[in-house]
């Protein structure tokens, strides 16, 4: 078995997606050296590889294993996962490998771990209780995927607390070669667990097996053993069986309720009731109600770990969000330019509800690249129905995952076709081009884009504000 203390220099396999970027920045700022590879392109942790001083190489071959020769070598399930010819050159030199999931849950193990789990709102809900937690000096260690924690800073740290914070995804380890969903490589004290639904088909056969997986994360809880668990959503139900519970939402059964949910110009209001005892009024700079169960779900994890009201209001007052979650890119000639990882209809639909709530009388433009030929098919009736609040939507191209090969005979023409019906102005937009050429003609002053999608429609952005602030 590795031992913490003796490693000197990590190696990370495909180390600019989000999650490897977060543990990577963790690795170096607890002194290890780090290194790693990634293919060629554009990534939304390149700037903050960058920032952490970590150097990335270009494309996977062996040469690289030979000339570092690292302690150990942590690889992502994408790029052929154990297959990838940098990890078999470790294996080949007998250089201990251990997937993301696997090397996270490594570093976690010592210390006290605050697992956020959850289909949908695990990233924003991880990083709010990291900026509550830093907020009143607990300095905890944190590793989120996101390419940046904005006012907070990067989103890995090494901390001098005694707390670890870390999302729990459900996906599989290595799709080819490990079925065991990642979260299951940690072992928290406080799990909390925002939601439960069907967001992974190509790794699970049904909603009955998402909710199995969680069940047994929860049956290998440590230490105190709180699980936070949302009242509001009728599949987490199968996690609150026991003692240690706290359940929150805006069901009058949750222990800690959120009565009242406003909107100003750039904030979110919201009052927490605490057992039928009012805590006070919060205050957010990120929009939705969907970000208010989000701050809710951190507020009961830091109130269970004795953080008082005070100091959980100061810190979500402080959060200001996070990079690809409705995170504002620009405004020029009247048009404001937002960039959005939503990538499932339900966080389509909390998204573009926020956006409403934000901006009541502007037309909302909302530009969507389907994420995965298998979400797609088995999601397309739900992602038709889920832009609503848009007033007009345009749908590119599907993006596939590294790990598809095969199209599903789904295109974005059925997508097209079934939204709509629930929807007065759809269009087709095959890529950047199309999509660029067709805002063109019809953005106005006034109108409020959004770029959504987990694919590369982030690297569209910049292009994109660089025509409307042209006119």
């Amino acid at each position: 078995m590795t031992d913490k203390q003796t490693i000197r220099h990590i190696y990370f396999v495909g180390i600019a997606g989000v999650a490897m970027t977060a543990l990577a920045v963790y690795c170096k700022e607890r002194g290890i050296h780090v290194t790693g590879s990634d293919i060629d392109g554009v990534f939304p942790t390149r700037e903050t590889l960058k920032q952490a001083g970590i150097s990335v190489q270009e494309g996977f071959v062996a040469e690289h294993i030979k000339e570092f020769v690292p302690d150990l070598v942590v690889f992502t399930g994408a790029h052929g996962g154990k297959e990838n010819v940098e990890v078999k050159t470790a294996h080949d030199l007998h250089i201990p490998v251990m997937s993301h999931g696997e090397a996270l849950g490594f570093f976690m193990d010592g210390q006290e771990q605050i697992s956020v789990a959850g289909s949908h709102g695990k990233t924003t809900t991880s990083a709010m209780i990291a900026t509550i937690y830093k907020a009143c000096g607990q300095d905890p260690s944190y590793a989120i995927g996101c390419g940046d924690i904005i006012g907070v800073g990067l989103p890995g740290h090494f901390g001098k607390g005694t707390m670890f914070i870390a999302e729990a995804d459900e996906y599989v380890t290595d799709p080819h070669h490990d079925p065991k969903p990642r979260f299951l490589w940690q072992h928290p004290d406080i799990l909390v667990v925002t939601n439960i639904d069907f967001d992974h088909p190509d790794a699970y056969a049904s909603l009955d097996a998402v909710k199995e997986a969680f069940v047994t994360f929860q049956q290998q809880q440590q230490g105190k053993r709180m699980t936070i668990v949302n009242a509001d959503d009728p599949e987490s139900s199968v996690l609150m069986q026991g003692r240690n519970i706290m359940t929150y939402g805006f069901s009058p059964r949750a222990d800690l309720q959120i009565t009242h949910v406003g909107f100003g110009e750039g904030r979110t209001f919201f009052t927490l009731m605490l057992r039928g005892t009012e805590v006070g009024e919060f205050s957010l700079k990120v929009p939705g109600r969907h970000n208010a169960l989000n701050a809710t779900a951190a507020a009961a994890c830091a109130f269970s770990s004795g953080i008082s009201w005070d100091d959980i209001k100061k810190g979500l007052a402080e959060f200001h969000g996070t990079k690809r979650r409705f995170e504002k890119l620009a405004e020029a000639n009247g048009i404001t330019i937002f960039d959005d990882y939503a990538h499932h209809p339900k966080e389509i639909e909390s998204s573009l509800a926020a956006a409403r709530a934000w901006f009541p009388s502007r037309r909302i433009i909302t530009v969507f690249q389907p994420h995965t030929y298998s979400r797609t098919k088995a999601l397309l009736t739900d992602f038709a129905k889920s832009f609503t609040n848009a007033d007009m939507v345009l749908l590119t191209d599907i993006f596939a995952s590294a790990r598809e090969s095969d199209t599903l005979d789904i295109t974005t023409a059925t997508l097209v076709e079934k939204t709509a019906k629930h929807h007065a102005d759809v269009r087709y937009s095959k890529n950047k081009q199309e999509t660029m050429s067709l805002l063109s003609r019809t953005v106005k002053s006034g109108d409020i884009i959004i770029l959504m999608g987990a694919g590369d429609i982030y690297e569209w952005g910049p292009d994109i504000v660089s025509q409307v602030k042209k006119g």
